[in-house]
């Protein structure tokens, strides 16, 4: 079929020549000083109706359907995919061939199958662009000494631009193995996408990560759907979509269920979406944590919209340590369902995650600008609305619009609230008692 609609596109090309040719000709010769605008003119509206032909011929321009692919199959550079031998080779040189390539080249992981690799880093940039393919399972190595040149990365994908990560495929990070020996030594990330533009993954799986599972690093232009995380509740660290330094991206459609956030969305992020998103167990859905150890961070333009979270330890969350600095801003949760979640919303602006107690000090990450909009359902806890910000740096232009929060049992829950200007829009279910919010005001719908 590809080859008959290049065919039938080389003829076209030819007629349109000839067409324009004679076109030419006949102006010239009626009025030599307007035969431009007239060859123009022609030849404009006839490319016109090239595209237009094209289009429907190919319902979309496919550049896949005028020009060849290249496939490059793992097996056919040695990949065993027997879940015992190490594949690892037949990777690298498939992921070069294919990277190498001069037109457009998918790197395909064939299905029913299991293949074992050890760390492998996924380099670019590459000269056309690529379509990873992972129809099958790919499995981490459990050999601690192949992970001593990187021990925070096993697949790692770098400065690739215009990547598709489809198939329908399984990346399995074995991460049971690391669990059982440590619950806070660094271990890898199952898949990390560093410096990436114009990037899209579709229909994958990833699984008990040895700890984050799936972590875009400075990328740009994200499109990330139909995503299912999994790991079990117990397992530690295991973030489900890590989100760093990086800018446009959307994810949707997602289910995500592991031993940490669902989602976490750290510092130097800008222009963030989520929607459609199931999340549970887990820790729900976090900015941050942000400022720790002091240090500056930046996050803006990131909006919630439409999530279902069950029995997670948090519902939609922001963190942030004491002493860092800089800002979280233009944040919007909105038409979220929480059921049996602790904390449903929650601002922290004390988070401590470390054995000793942290020191009180008077710098901290500025909070402003955070909607929280149509959000219903059942708390874990009493408190149900929890507003922990800062005495030198409060929480500001904080907005609750549309909220019904119960416990579990249907008693009326309560809203714990330090430091914090709030507005009201609505029905609002809890309320910070009065004493305890700076400037609130109360607008009805």
């Amino acid at each position: 079929m590809a080859s008959q609609r290049r065919i039938s596109f080389f003829y076209f090309m030819i007629v349109l020549v000839l067409f324009c040719i004679s076109l030419f000709t006949s102006s010239y010769h009626e009025n030599v000083l307007d035969y431009k605008s007239g060859f123009s003119g022609a030849c404009e509206r006839y490319m016109d109706t090239f595209k237009d032909y094209m289009f429907q011929e190919l319902d979309v321009f496919d550049p896949l359907a005028l020009f060849s692919t290249t496939t490059f199959d793992v097996d056919s550079y040695g990949a065993k995919g027997d879940g015992k031998k190490d594949d690892t080779k037949a990777f690298k040189n498939a992921w070069k061939k294919a990277c190498s390539s001069k037109t457009s080249s998918i790197f395909r992981v064939s299905k029913n199958k299991k293949y074992l690799v050890s760390p492998i880093k996924f380099e670019g940039p590459c000269k056309a662009s690529v379509t990873m393919m992972i129809s099958g399972t790919i499995l981490a190595s459990t050999k601690e000494s192949k992970y001593k040149k990187d021990e925070k990365h096993w697949l790692r994908i770098d400065e690739v631009d215009n990547l598709v990560i489809q198939g329908g495929g399984v990346i399995d990070g074995n991460g049971d193995f690391w669990w059982n020996q440590s619950c806070k030594v660094d271990k890898s990330l199952a898949l990390t996408l560093s410096k990436c533009t114009s990037l899209t993954l579709d229909n994958l799986t990833v699984q008990n990560a040895q700890q984050i599972h799936l972590s875009f690093d400075t990328c740009e232009n994200v499109v990330a759907s139909n995503i299912q995380v999994t790991a079990p509740e117990h397992s530690p660290n295991t973030d489900g979509i890590h989100v760093t330094h990086t800018q446009k991206i959307k994810i949707s459609d997602s289910i995500i269920g592991t031993g940490d956030d669902c989602i976490s969305i750290v510092n130097g992020s800008t222009n963030v979406q989520a929607t459609g998103i199931t999340c549970g167990p887990g820790h729900g859905i976090s900015i941050g944590s942000l400022g720790e150890k002091n240090t500056e961070a930046h996050v803006s333009d990131i909006k919630v919209d439409g999530a279902t979270l069950t029995g997670t330890t948090n519902g939609v969350r922001i963190k942030t340590w004491q002493g860092g600095s800089g800002d979280a801003t233009k944040i919007i949760f909105q038409n979220i369902n929480m059921n049996n979640v602790s904390n449903p919303i929650i601002i922290d602006q004390s988070y401590c995650d470390q054995d000793e107690p942290c020191k009180e000090q008077a710098s901290a990450v500025e909070i402003k600008d955070v909607t929280y909009k149509n959000i219903s359902g059942t708390s874990a806890d009493k408190d149900a609305i929890i507003f922990k910000c800062s005495k030198s740096h409060p929480c500001q232009g904080v907005v609750l619009q549309d909220i019904n929060l119960t416990t579990i049992n249907d008693d009326q829950a309560k809203a714990t609230c330090n430091n914090v200007q709030i507005t009201y829009i609505g029905s609002v279910t809890p309320q910070c008692p009065k004493n305890n919010v700076q400037d609130s005001q109360i607008f009805d719908a």
